[in-house]
Order: structure tokens, then sequence, then C-alpha cells
């Protein structure tokens, strides 16, 4: 049986996940609306990461050392996974070409990926990122593992490297047979990709792809996110098993309970489960975008940007993965009462 040594499987039953065949928070409800079957998570992109530009990689260093080391990353990422757990996060969102350092920026000169130009693997990132599903599959965790990000992939270079860089991905984890994995193609299709098969008009073609991947009877579920606040069209809502949307930049709750039902009046809705993977909407109480969420019922993830500050956010190296700020207090806090035992009240 595939994946018959690992301890986390995820699943998909009708708009909701499953973990082992059960609902995450099976039984539990937040001010009256049931959340089994959600997936709460958050962004952490950078997991991975390192930079191979050295006009770029001294802007990540330490500030004990002076320098980056993209392994004290990922082993302080791995000491911080079981506090998200023990607060109710059940799944983390990364990407095999991470995100932007800054948290928001235009010009890109660091070079971050996983995939060499030809579209083969990098035996140093893929070593940080099999600790990372290692970690996640021994706590119960599911991974929302981005294989794009628009930043970055000119470093691949043709289209042949892009669908080849696919391929040797999903061998990788089916090699290895990872059960707790969810494939996001690309993180925002919609935005300035430079292969034109990554872009949002194509993009179903690489969710396509993965999907008609399988060993043993076994496939990863598939989809892709948009950018903040956009709705994927019908075609790329038919390719996906899971259907991510973004909430950045979105102020108001409202907006967030309207994408999930536009999502579901679509036609080529199929009842897929929807979930949130970024949205940097951070008042956390009686009326906010995670609770909006909720009430719709989406799953929800974290985004905590910051820029080149070890004190603040997730998305910016060299990152502080406790959660040492306010602010992620607040999320965690938040999560906590959400995905308790019972209802309890906001904080």
């Amino acid at each position: 049986m595939f994946g018959e040594t690992r301890r986390t499987h995820v699943g998909i039953d009708g708009d909701r996940f499953t973990i082992n065949g059960a609902f995450p928070y099976a039984g539990r409800s937040h001010e009256g609306t049931a959340i089994d079957g959600r997936l709460f998570n958050a962004r952490f992109v950078h997991a991975c990461f390192d930079d191979e530009n050295p006009e770029t990689v001294e802007n990540w260093a330490y500030p004990d050392t002076g320098t980056w080391d993209p392994d004290r990353n990922v082993a302080e990422f791995l000491a911080a996974m079981p506090t998200y757990y023990e607060h109710g996060l059940r799944a983390i969102a990364t990407n095999l070409q991470c995100g932007s350092p800054e948290g928001y920026s235009k010009a890109q000169p660091w070079h971050v990926s996983a995939f060499r130009p030809d579209g083969s693997l990098k035996p140093a990132w893929m070593a940080r990122v099999e600790r990372v599903l290692d970690r996640a599959d021994a706590l119960g965790m599911v991974v929302f593992l981005g294989l794009f990000y628009f930043g970055q992939d000119h470093r691949l270079e043709d289209e042949a490297a892009v669908t080849t860089a696919v391929d040797n991905a999903i061998e990788w984890l089916l090699d290895r047979e990872y059960t707790n994995v969810v494939i996001e193609v690309a993180n925002e299709c919609n935005i300035n990709y430079d292969h034109d098969i990554i872009d949002v008009e194509r993009i179903p073609e690489l969710i396509e792809r993965v999907a008609a991947m399988e060993r043993d009877g076994f496939r990863y579920p598939v989809g892709v996110s948009m950018s903040g606040g956009a709705i994927p069209p019908d075609p790329v809502i038919a390719a996906s098993d899971v259907i991510f949307l973004h909430g950045n930049g979105v102020e108001d709750p409202d907006r967030i309970r309207e994408m999930v039902a536009t999502v579901r009046e679509s036609p080529a809705y199929d009842d897929q489960p929807i979930a949130f993977n970024e949205d940097d909407h951070f008042r956390f109480g009686s009326e906010c975008n995670m609770l909006a969420a909720i009430e719709s019922g989406a799953s929800w993830g974290y985004f905590d940007p910051g820029k080149n500050d070890y004190w603040h956010g997730y998305q910016s190296p060299p990152v502080r993965w406790d959660p040492n700020t306010a602010r992620k207090r607040a999320f965690f806090g938040y999560l906590a009462g959400v995905t308790g035992p019972e209802d309890a009240p906001t904080t």
C-alpha cells in the first residue's frame, strides 16, 4: 500500500479535508459554526530558503552572527513546529521557490529556487524540504507545497524546464511516499509569470499534469492560487481538487464571504474544499477575515509579512520562527480559541 509507513494522510471528502480518514477538529465549532474538515494554516514559504545571489545574500544575515545560514533557518523552523500544532495549526504552506523575502517587493534580484535552470532538483534544497515534510508527517500536519513563485520562475530556462520541474518535484514526492502533501502549482498565477504555461490562462495544463501523475493508485490533490481578492476562472476551478484563495489586501470581511460564495456559484465548482492559504489581515476578533472564512465554510491561512527584521514577520528572513511578536501571538491565541474543544470567547 502506498505510504503505509507514513503517519499522516491527507484526503478530501466533499468540501472538507480529512487527516487519516477523519475530519480535522471533528465535533468542534466556533461561535456556532462547525469547523470539522477545515485546515487552518500559515504561510511559512521561507522554511527552506536560501539565496544564491552573492550580492543579496547578506541581506538575510542573522544579527548575532552576521551571516545567513539556511541550515539554521530550517532547524529553527522544525523546532517551532510543535508549538504551531499545539495551538491548533494543522497545515503549513511553503514553496520550492519561496516568496518575496521582503514581504512585498517589485524587483526581486535574489536567486531563490529548488530548481536548476533545466528543471532538475538541487539536492541541498530538497534535503531541507525533506526535513520539513518529515517533521510535518510526524506531527500530523499537512503541507500545502507550492512549486513556483512569480519572482523566481525566470530561473527556469524555458517551458520544457517548467514541465520537467513539475515532473521531477512530483516524482521526488512519490519516491518518498509522502501522503501529507497538497500541491499548489504556483503562487498567484495571475501575476507576472515569465513562462506562459504558469500564467492563469494555461495553468490548468500544469494542474492536470500533476493530477495525472500517480503511483500505485495514489496521486496528490492539487490546485493553484490567485492574487489577493481574485477569483479563479472557471477552467482553473474545474481542474483543481482544492480551490486556493488569497485574502491579501481584503479589508472588509464581507469580501471574504463574497469570494467563497462566488466560487460556489461557479458552474465549474464541484464541491471542492475552499482554502485561503494567504491573508495579511490581523484584526483577530468578532469581525475579521478568519472569522468570515469560518462562517463561509472555508479554511483560512495566516500571512505575516515583515521586511528584513529578525524580530518581526514570518515572511522575511532571517525569521524568528517562534511566536515572538504580539501579532504572531494574537493569531495563535485566536486559533487556539477557534480550534479548542468548545466554543471559546475571542480575545
